[in-house]
């Protein structure tokens, strides 16, 4: 197997006398797509920040590629090919689809000209090419969802973090989001996601991270997984024999 892309050693973060996040540890590979899941309050969305750097952590670390990141700024990480996308979709509302990745696109390609170029593969790379000269305000939540993808893919990141990028999709919209997100695996980028909808989660992801209370208690194999009693009681409240 390959190096990991991402180390999560030991990872802790406190909001004073809460501890969200408490000793986790798992490693992502090149090309995977690797689900995190958890009840509500079980520490994803912190997790997520934290790899990401939008927090520091209180005690352990994130590697990539080896190198340690631990609280380094969205900005740095996103240099380093580290991009995301927001559960809350908020796109600039006063400029065009096209304008809002070109923004993104501003990273990589300084110059204007070159930076709508790239702007317009991401554009057909996403399936919003038709809508680039609307307003982003003008888009419904599927198109805005998709649009957060697309300025998150115009960072051109070697790895994605996608943050509940289905949630209140319709059943067609999600089989669509599903496409786009194999979509970004086969382009090489590896993928860590948060996800509620199961069976979106069980269909994609390589291997499952499941957080309970700030804590991991169960990792592998979706399928795997799924059966594991510690998780059937997380997620179900059964009680143990």
């Amino acid at each position: 197997m390959p190096e990991p892309i991402l180390e999560v050693e030991n990872l802790t973060k406190n909001f004073g006398g809460l501890t969200a996040v408490n000793e986790v540890s798992f490693r992502v590979h090149p090309r995977e797509i690797v689900g995190l899941i958890g009840p509500n309050g079980a520490g994803k969305t912190t997790l997520f920040n934290v790899v990401s750097g939008y927090y520091a952590p209180s005690r352990g670390k994130v590697l990539f590629h080896g190198k340690d990141i631990s609280g380094k700024p969205p900005y740095v990480l996103a240099g380093r090919g580290i991009g995301r996308t927001f559960q809350v979709v908020k796109p600039f509302p006063g400029l065009s689809v096209l304008e809002n990745i070109i923004i993104a696109s501003f990273l990589r390609h300084p110059k204007r000209v070159r930076a709508e170029e790239h702007a317009w593969k991401v554009l057909e790379f996403t399936e919003l090419a038709d809508r680039a000269h609307q307003s982003a305000a003008s888009l419904t939540l599927a198109g805005r969802k998709r649009l957060e993808i697309g300025k998150a893919l115009a960072l051109e990141p070697t790895f994605l973090l996608l943050d509940e990028v289905v949630a209140g999709l319709n059943p067609t919209e999600v089989d669509h989001t599903i496409e786009l997100i194999l979509k970004l695996r086969d382009q090489g980028i590896t993928i860590l996601i948060v996800e509620h909808i199961m069976r979106v989660i069980m269909r994609i992801s390589d291997r499952l991270v499941v957080l309970n209370f700030g804590q991991k208690i169960a990792e592998g194999p979706p399928e795997e997984v799924a059966k594991d009693p510690g998780v059937v009681e997380a997620y179900l409240g059964v009680e143990k024999a």
